[in-house]
């Protein structure tokens, strides 16, 4: 068993509310200076920054997990985490037809920039990453699950897409067991503001929209860098093991 920390939530200048600066090596170059080991990339509601982050993360020693952050149809967003771009590419293409055609106002929203490895620019997204799926969460779950992926509703404390603040609770028709709080809020005060966390795991995330937002939280202690280790090691299971770092990383 090895100790490993991690960011499992980061956007790229594909997602209209990051930072310029959100580029892979520029990404991969903060986490190298924070020892971060695991980085999931995450923008919304697309994959096609991922290869380019894991393209440019092959000299590092940092493992990219695929990822997105898809907003359903209930306006919640969740993180969905794959071992491999096959996985999240197959989950991708069943979801796809769902995302309203909706032309992105670069000037209100803000740019949504494809790259490569380099942070060079290859085109623009003219679809609006930041709208809801026609999906509900409980059937983007079983989608996420049929791909052999994780879903962890996001920032659930939030009031904009957050799943407690908008829709009061998790649905009982889907065996969610992991929950992400936001950067902001102190994991040994988060039962107080929101009891209903105690029926859950916990984690935490930098959410990074800039790279000092690429905070790396999470210390799992797991044999191998897959899904179904950091999800044991989330749950304490099979000697795996889960560390939050809040009180150690200066936020």
């Amino acid at each position: 068993m090895k100790n490993y920390r991690a960011e499992l939530h980061t956007h790229t200048v594909l997602s209209p509310c990051a930072s310029i600066e959100m580029i892979p090596p520029l990404i991969i170059a903060e986490a190298e200076s924070k020892n971060i080991d695991i980085l999931a990339i995450t923008d919304h509601n697309s994959i096609d920054n991922i290869q380019s982050v894991i393209d440019a993360a092959q000299d590092s020693n940092i493992t990219i997990i695929p990822g997105i952050e898809l907003q359903t149809r209930e306006e919640i967003h969740s993180i969905c985490l794959f071992d491999t771009m096959e996985q999240i590419s197959a989950f991708y293409k069943h979801i796809l037809p769902t995302f309203p055609d909706i032309k992105n106002d670069k000037d209100y929203f803000g740019e949504q920039f494809i790259v490569d490895k380099t942070g060079d620019f290859i085109r623009r997204e003219e679809r609006l990453l930041i709208s809801s799926a026609d999906i509900s969460l409980s059937s983007a779950f079983y989608q996420v699950q049929k791909h052999h992926g994780l879903m962890i509703p996001a920032h659930v404390n939030r009031s904009a897409y957050g799943l407690f603040p908008v829709l009061g609770f998790v649905p009982e028709d889907i065996q969610i067991e992991i929950l992400e709080i936001s950067k902001h809020l102190d994991p040994y005060d988060d039962i107080d503001q929101f009891p209903q966390l105690s029926n859950y795991h916990i984690i935490q995330n930098g959410d990074a929209h800039f790279l000092e937002d690429i905070i790396g939280f999470n210390q799992f202690k797991v044999e191998q860098i897959t899904i179904d280790e950091i999800t044991q090691a989330i749950k304490n299971q099979n000697g795996r093991h889960y560390n939050n770092l809040f009180h150690t990383i200066s936020v």
